[in-house]
C-alpha cells in the first residue's frame, strides 16, 4: 500500500471535531471521557498531529462510536466501483499500520472491506467499546502471520485463516512473524 496522502490527516481532524460537536461534546468533555489531553485532541483537529491507531480508538469509544464508523466518513456515493488509486489510505505513526478503505464510501452498506498491512513486531490493542457491540468483524491472513487475541483467547492465524470476532469486544493485534502481515477486515456494522 501507499502512504496516505498529507491532505488525510486533515480529513481526520475535521472528521473528529465534527463527530466531536455532533456528540455535543466540548474539547475538555472529550478529553475528560478518553483519557487523552485536551492539546492532543487540538491538535489532531487542526491537523497538527496524526493520531494513533489507539487513540483515536480511545477517542472514538469515549464518543460511542467505533473505529471503523470513524473511517466511514459522511460521503456522498459518487460511484459503486471504488478504483484503489481513490481509495483512502491511513497509516498509524506509531506502528506502520497501513489501513485502506475498500469499500465505495456513502453507500449505506451494512459491510465494510479494509485492507491492512501489519509490519512485523507490530502490536496494537483496542479496548472493549460498548457502542461497538452489535458490530462484527472477519479477519481473513492472506500473508505473514497474526496473533489475535480476543477477550482471554489467543488465535493464532496462517495465511488462508479467518476469524470472526464481536467488535466490542477488547481485541489485541500482534505479528510475531519476521515479514509483514497483509489481511483483509471485513465488517458488519449491524441493524442500525
Amino acid at each position: 500500500m501507499e502512504p496516505a496522502t498529507d491532505g488525510f490527516d486533515l480529513t481526520i481532524g475535521e472528521r473528529l471535531k465534527a463527530l466531536r460537536l455532533d456528540a455535543g461534546m466540548t474539547l475538555d468533555a472529550l478529553a475528560a471521557e478518553s483519557g487523552v489531553s485536551r492539546a492532543m485532541i487540538s491538535r489532531i483537529e487542526r491537523a497538527e498531529a496524526s493520531p494513533t491507531a489507539v487513540l483515536l480508538a480511545r477517542l472514538c469509544t469515549a464518543m460511542g462510536l467505533s473505529l471503523s464508523s470513524f473511517f466511514e466518513g459522511a460521503e456522498e456515493a459518487a460511484d459503486p466501483l471504488s478504483r484503489r488509486e481513490a481509495q483512502k489510505v491511513w497509516t498509524d505513526p506509531e506502528t506502520g499500520y497501513l489501513r485502506r478503505s475498500v469499500s465505495p464510501p456513502g453507500l449505506g452498506a451494512r459491510v465494510d472491506i479494509v485492507e491492512v498491512e501489519f509490519p512485523p513486531g507490530a502490536r496494537i490493542f483496542y479496548p472493549p467499546q460498548t457502542a461497538a457491540q452489535s458490530q462484527n468483524q472477519h479477519v481473513w491472513l492472506f500473508e505473514g502471520e497474526m496473533e489475535l487475541t480476543v477477550g482471554e483467547t489467543v488465535h493464532r492465524l496462517a495465511p488462508g485463516d479467518c476469524l470472526h470476532m464481536n467488535i466490542g469486544q477488547g481485541h489485541a493485534f500482534l505479528n510475531p512473524g519476521k515479514a509483514t502481515a497483509r489481511y483483509a477486515v471485513v465488517i458488519d456494522r449491524g441493524l442500525k
